[in-house]
């Protein structure tokens, strides 16, 4: 499938801000399963961008603006090809798969988490996988009012309601109690007829024995198609969030995310 992205993130500051950093983990990647066929990455003020890699093999910008402004805007846009591949990930490794076993303070299960897990847990690690998607998908409803991006996985699954961020940290979070690495994934979801979205998506991956690495959507209850967009991995939200940073200054700031990705033949006619 081509996907075609149209991704902005609009910044509006109370009083003038200066010295803004912006960690921008927007760019995908080149894999067996999706080539980039053109991407850019624009913004509304004058800055300086320089281009790297993080520690999980993330590309990342880091933008800088050294002058004062009330209002930024940051513009993504590109196309890709993805094939469909089963769920079944196969991306170069930067780290060894142990290191999603860890826990963080976004992925710590609760009793509550743990009881559940162990009422899935059928010792085949991939129907576990396969039924903590279905389980979740069940558990929880779709609500962006519930959660925001500091809220743990424990309160969400409390909640019940959550955004596709919290259903991907309650997944690592179970997963990991088990003993199964599995990592945050950022990215894009083309889905015809809804590609107009308030926020990037979010999934997982996890280590199934002898398959390899498989992603998981519970917020969707499904494996991942070709209508995924994977664009950067962590151990939670914060190692992958599309934009990270900080700034002199400024008062209170509201951010506006608006987000379009779907069929490029699609949006063409559109």
């Amino acid at each position: 499938m081509r996907i075609q992205v149209d991704h902005h993130t609009r910044y509006s500051y109370e009083y003038p801000a200066s010295g803004i950093v912006q960690a921008l983990r927007v760019t995908p990647r080149n894999s067996d399963a999706q080539y980039i066929r053109h991407w850019r990455v624009d913004a509304d003020v004058d800055g300086t961008m320089r281009e790297g890699v993080d520690a999980f093999g993330n590309h990342v910008i880091m933008f800088y603006v050294e002058g004062q402004v009330t209002e930024l805007t940051l513009t993504v846009t590109g196309e890709a090809d993805v094939a469909d591949t089963a769920g079944i990930v196969r991306a170069a490794e930067r780290l060894p798969a142990a290191v999603y076993l860890r826990t963080t303070e976004l992925t710590q299960p609760d009793a509550a988490i743990l009881d559940w897990v162990r009422t899935l847990d059928s010792g085949n690690v991939l129907a576990t996988l396969h039924a903590l998607t279905a389980s979740l998908h069940r558990h929880m409803s779709f609500d962006v009012t519930e959660t925001d991006v500091a809220t743990p996985a424990a309160t969400a699954f409390a909640a019940t309601r959550g955004v596709c961020q919290d259903f991907a940290h309650i997944f690592c979070a179970a997963a990991r109690s088990l003993g199964v690495p599995a990592r945050y994934v950022s990215g894009h979801l083309a889905r015809a007829g809804h590609e107009a979205m308030e926020a990037a998506h979010a999934w997982v991956e996890a280590l199934v024995p002898d398959l390899g690495w498989v992603a998981f959507d519970p917020a969707n209850g499904i494996c991942a198609t070709d209508a995924y967009l994977r664009v950067a991995i962590g151990l939670d939200y914060r190692d992958a969030a599309p934009v990270r940073g900080a700034r002199r200054g400024g008062g209170t700031e509201a951010m506006h995310v608006h987000v379009r990705a779907g069929h490029a033949g699609e949006q063409q006619q559109g």
